[in-house]
């Protein structure tokens, strides 16, 4: 799968699930609508975005992107404002795992390579051969789960569930 996009670069450390989208903003437990509160608790986050190219579809950000509260909705409100992958040094372990879970790559690579992708324009991501490529030739290569990676593949956990549900069942039916 290839993720090819323009960059929304947030040039900050810590941003915590507060200010992905606040708590007071959730609602409901549909995974859709929440992209609209994207960044609505970060100072300056609304103007990220209007300032951000109308097709951005790959946040880089630095380390311990998605610290503070265990919400999915950070997750489903980066997904529904149209990002696939974000990228940074480090994740906190709970954003992490929503991520995979809702289909949104969470890339990990070095503080000096998220110093030349802040400032890239567009990237291209191969999720299978887990490179990313720069307009300038640079190739940058990174690691996924290799389960996790099905997930991302497939575009989440649940659709990677849906299509073995009929293997799930032979598998319980043959113990029971």
């Amino acid at each position: 799968m290839i993720i090819d996009g323009y960059v929304l670069a947030v040039d900050r450390a810590d941003v915590d699930t507060d200010q992905i989208i606040p708590a007071h903003l959730l609602t409901g437990i549909e995974t859709s609508g929440y992209g609209r509160h994207l960044f609505r608790g970060m100072p300056g986050g609304l103007e990220l975005l209007e300032n951000a190219h109308p097709k951005a579809n790959v946040l880089v950000t630095r380390e311990n992107f998605g610290c503070g509260s265990s919400r999915e909705h950070a997750a489903w409100s980066i997904r529904d404002r149209g990002f696939r992958a974000v990228i940074a040094p480090s994740f906190a372990r709970i954003f992490h795992e929503n991520a995979y879970t809702n289909g949104l790559a969470p890339i990990v690579v070095t503080a000096a390579q998220v110093e030349s992708l802040l400032r890239a324009e567009r990237i291209e991501i191969d999720l299978a051969e887990e490179t990313i490529l720069l307009g300038d030739g640079t190739r940058v290569t990174f690691s996924l789960d290799p389960l996790r990676k099905q997930f991302l593949l497939e575009g989440g956990y649940m659709e990677f569930m849906a299509k073995r549900v009929d293997d799930v069942r032979t598998w319980l039916a043959a113990r029971a």
